[in-house]
């Protein structure tokens, strides 16, 4: 990790992982103390939306700190996937299907969702799983596009119904469709980091994006802080 510059709290940039073109996944880690956050954007490549959203939150993060949080944002966690426009990474396996979670399978029923190999083939996801792991977040956010729908597994519903209230989108704790190896249950429910996943409309306007649902996260954030944050 390399420092980059502080400004209202100290932000470190540092590459996450490497993707299986060997092309760095930024990372950009606020706050040094305190409960954890993560925030994944384009872990669907053609889901442009997440993307920029979690991009326009690091602007926004740099006024929004010191905060008893510290919380680590990838924006473009599928660097492959984004660059190419497509849903999968370069080896064309859905990173959303590839966690080792006890429902995974190897079968292929749409290559759209194909789950690779075996579970936890993908560079991206080792990264992944060994941050979850080592790092242990209280809540994970996984900016997504579909139709609108805040998807939660584990403890982190008061923050989608801050989301909801400035959304409008509707609270599911079943996205409707198996999705076997999915973060959702790797960590939400397996494990003990909620995770929140946020599909943001598809073909929404960047402009729209950083106008609603940039700081309805960050109004979200108030929530975790209030949960789990104690004050500096």
């Amino acid at each position: 990790m390399s420092s980059l510059l502080k400004m209202g709290g100290p932000l470190t940039s540092f590459i996450f992982a490497k993707s299986a073109q060997n092309i760095p996944i930024i990372a950009h880690q606020f706050g040094q103390s305190g409960p954890k956050v993560l925030i994944l954007g384009g872990v669907h490549g053609d889901e442009i939306e997440g993307v920029i959203a979690a991009n326009g939150l690091v602007q926004e993060f740099l006024s929004f700190f010191p905060s008893p949080l510290q919380m680590t944002l990838v924006p473009a966690f599928n660097i492959d996937g984004v660059l190419a426009k497509s849903r999968g990474n370069s080896r064309g396996v859905d990173l959303n299907r590839n966690l080792p979670t006890k429902d995974w399978s190897a079968e292929i029923k749409n290559p759209r969702y194909n789950p690779g190999p075996r579970a936890l083939s993908e560079p991206e996801n080792l990264a992944l799983v060994d941050f979850i792991k080592n790092q242990s977040p209280k809540i994970i956010f996984s900016l997504h596009s579909w139709f609108p729908v805040l998807n939660v597994n584990g403890d982190c519903r008061p923050e989608a119904e801050v989301l909801s209230q400035l959304t409008g989108y509707k609270i599911d704790d079943n996205i409707g469709y198996p999705t076997p190896g999915c973060l959702g249950t790797y960590a939400g429910i397996e494990r003990h980091s909620a995770v929140l996943t946020y599909e943001i409309e598809r073909g929404l306007s960047a402009q729209e994006i950083l106008k609603i649902h940039v700081p309805a996260i960050l109004e979200c954030l108030k929530t975790t802080e209030t949960r789990f944050g104690k004050k500096p």
